[in-house]
């Protein structure tokens, strides 16, 4: 049964990317918008974990006023799929011209100097269109992905990053060690750092409440001289802008690094709050991030 699942899967998003790459542009984004708009009715349990996930973030907000943030955000999700099923087909005029950025000297100094960039970055926006960008501007991205399933789709994500010049680690191959060597060649490593996947998360204290963030990024910056920075990737109308904040100072000699890898870890957080707050409907998070509702820490 289960290989039938995956089989029915995987067949189902590649007929998808398919038609939507074939699609007029239009049309294709009107598709993804009625998607957004029955994914709201049917108010299926992503729906719920986003409806709550705002409801943290944006506490004196009124029941209107937060559905009508949901509706946003479901909206812009489905964007960042029809993006990706049609971003391969755009030509370097298309990536540039969709982009805009603030404070992009953070990253461009990191890599002039050698000593490579860590970027963190929560779910928001396209942070393939982001990694695109960067590419074609000569920058090649190192970043890591969780392993789903079916294998074949997880495969066939992986082969459309890396086509727009990404490598991509699979995130259950250990893959700090190899990070911290391409930091050290001077490379960019961008993590999306606003959710843990692993038994070895930070506690952070996150709009009022208790998350969980990955120590990666702390880690590697701490055992490599690369330069730790955050992205916030928002969307507007013509495409995403980027803004750029840090670096992070680390204290590499600190005597205790767990406790710099968490004060690190914190910092982030606390940015990630302050982006996040700018431009809610941006972070499109459908999954469970906070362990500890607001008023119980």
């Amino acid at each position: 049964m289960n290989r039938v699942l995956d089989w029915l899967t995987y067949a189902g998003y590649s007929m998808l990317w398919r038609i939507v790459r074939l699609l007029p542009e239009s049309a294709a984004y009107s598709f993804f918008a009625s998607i957004a708009k029955r994914t709201y009715r049917r108010n299926g349990k992503r729906v719920k974990r986003l409806r709550a996930n705002y409801r943290q973030a944006q506490s004196d907000i009124s029941g209107d006023q937060l559905e009508a943030l949901v509706r946003s955000g479901l909206e812009n999700a489905m964007r960042y799929w029809c993006d990706t099923f049609r971003i391969s087909d755009w030509n370097k005029e298309r990536v540039f011209n969709s982009v805009s950025v603030t404070n992009e000297h953070l990253l461009l100094d990191g890599i002039g100097d050698g000593r490579g960039v860590i970027v963190a970055l929560p779910h928001a926006g396209n942070w393939d269109h982001a990694g695109l960008y960067f590419c074609a501007k000569g920058i090649p991205v190192f970043t890591v992905a969780e392993h789903l399933r079916p294998e074949r789709l997880f495969r066939k994500f992986l082969q459309h990053r890396q086509r727009m010049g990404m490598t991509v680690l699979d995130l259950d191959a250990g893959v700090l060690p190899q990070l911290a060597e391409f930091l050290r060649e001077g490379k960019l490593v961008a993590l999306v750092a606003d959710r843990d996947l692993s038994k070895s998360g930070i506690e952070v204290s996150f709009f009022g409440a208790t998350a969980k963030m990955p120590a990666g990024p702390a880690r590697l910056a701490i055992e490599t001289n690369a330069r730790l920075i955050t992205a916030f990737v928002g969307y507007r109308d013509d495409g995403i802008h980027i803004t750029f904040s840090g670096p992070v100072k680390i204290d590499r000699s600190a005597q205790n690094l767990t406790s710099e890898v968490a004060r690190v870890t914190q910092e982030l957080a606390e940015i990630f709050e302050h982006d996040i707050t700018q431009d809610l409907v941006s972070w499109h998070m459908q999954q469970r991030i906070f362990i500890e509702p607001r008023g119980q820490r």
